[in-house]
């Protein structure tokens, strides 16, 4: 079957580094557009050999847009339309119905109780949602509770069907040589205890909440590392110094290595106040590393020892890092994560939902067009200023 992947921008976040992934693992030929914004990850979808076009959009409500897409889309012959995040919903969903794709299929990755993706649910982002949810066949909720929230702000539910975000498990695998090298790179003793969060840095993943519970417990032994870029850098920097406990923080920035950061950690955590699944909590739990976190959907129902939910406050969660501090340092995965979520097993998934939905409806006829490539991005070595950000 021909896919095309609508996607908002492909800078680096949870929703981006799945749909790579799945790129990685579908038995289907699939091409991705980005509204706007290439980013980071289209250059990793386009050094896995795939082909990536951006539509160029310049505003957020470019209407002419749904036109271009809809005409890519008649030409590229595609038998299924898949849309992430919710600006491509509404303009994407449009587009493939005015196309006349057999196929339309949503994934929503982060509907929280009061947040779309860092987009406030008002009634007019409520209304978009649901008028372009007309033009979808079917929504993968990636957690129970992203299906609980779908139903609850209108969306049918009989239209909604449960897939779990998948792990890339070879892309979080432990690395102690990589591990050592981050190490190296940032200034961090390889003999001191290293406390890490990773992410994108906005105010619901509440990493000033780590900084100042953590601080009283820092020194040269133990360190605090800060993953990832965003608007709340400069915040957080100053949250660090007021704290006193700045010489003890490093902030690394953007990072692409996902395995070798987690593996130069001795525990994650995980902050955030909203959370529709909880990707990373399960990669730093793959790679081995034990984990706190404040909510964590994905893990209802596994039992592990590995993971410890804690309060969101300071105190709260000073407490439970000081325990784990005072725990013995052991790494090890965790098998029923990596069972549950392996991503080969939930690609497939997504692969027969397209082609139940697709059985019950006719192909497109014309002329296919394939998408020419980005060009190939030339190789960067591995500083601590190129990425990382997470989930």
């Amino acid at each position: 079957m021909k896919v095309l992947h609508v996607i908002t921008g492909l800078g680096v976040g949870g929703a981006e580094l799945q749909l790579r992934s799945l790129l990685r693992h579908t038995r289907h030929d699939s091409d991705v557009v980005t509204l706007y914004n290439p980013g980071p990850v289209a250059e990793m979808i386009v050094a896995d050999g795939g082909r990536v076009r951006d539509l160029g959009m310049t505003g957020n409500t470019e209407l002419s847009a749904v036109a271009r897409l809809a005409a890519l889309m008649r030409r590229g012959r595609y038998e299924v339309v898949h849309v992430h995040l919710y600006r491509s919903c509404i303009y994407g969903r449009l587009a493939a119905r005015l196309a006349g794709v057999p196929v339309v299929v949503t994934t929503e990755h982060s509907i929280g109780e009061t947040h779309l993706e860092r987009r406030r649910m008002t009634s007019g982002v409520r209304a978009l949602y649901l008028a372009s949810d007309v033009c979808s066949d079917v929504t993968i909720a990636v957690s129970p509770a992203v299906r609980e929230r779908l139903a609850r702000w209108g969306v049918p539910e009989r239209k909604i069907e449960i897939i779990p975000n998948g792990l890339d498990l070879d892309r979080v695998a432990a690395d102690p040589v990589a591990g050592a090298e981050v190490r190296d790179q940032l200034g961090l003793p390889a003999a001191a205890t290293v406390v890490g969060v990773l992410g994108r840095l906005d105010p619901n993943k509440r990493f000033d909440l780590v900084i100042e519970a953590a601080a009283p417990l820092l020194g040269p032994t133990v360190r605090l590392l800060v993953v990832g870029d965003g608007a709340e850098r400069a915040h957080l920097e100053a949250v660090a110094e007021t704290s006193g406990a700045a010489p003890w923080i490093t902030f690394a920035g953007e990072r692409h290595d996902v395995a070798a950061v987690l593996s130069s950690l001795d525990l994650f955590i995980a902050s955030s106040e909203q959370e529709t699944f909880g990707l990373s909590v399960l990669e730093a739990l793959t790679n081995g590393v034990p984990a706190l976190y404040t909510t964590c959907p994905a893990l209802e129902g596994i039992a592990t020892d590995r993971a410890r939910h804690v309060p969101g406050t300071v105190a709260g969660m000073r407490e439970a890092i000081a325990e784990e501090l005072a725990a013995p340092r052991s790494r090890r995965s965790e098998p029923a994560v990596m069972d549950h979520y392996g991503m080969a097993a939930v690609t497939g998934r997504i692969d027969e939902l397209y082609e139940r939905i697709a059985g019950r409806r006719r192909p497109l006829a014309g002329v296919t067009e394939v998408l020419p490539p980005l060009p190939a991005p030339r190789p960067a070595p591995v500083t601590p200023s190129t990425l990382v950000g997470g989930a």
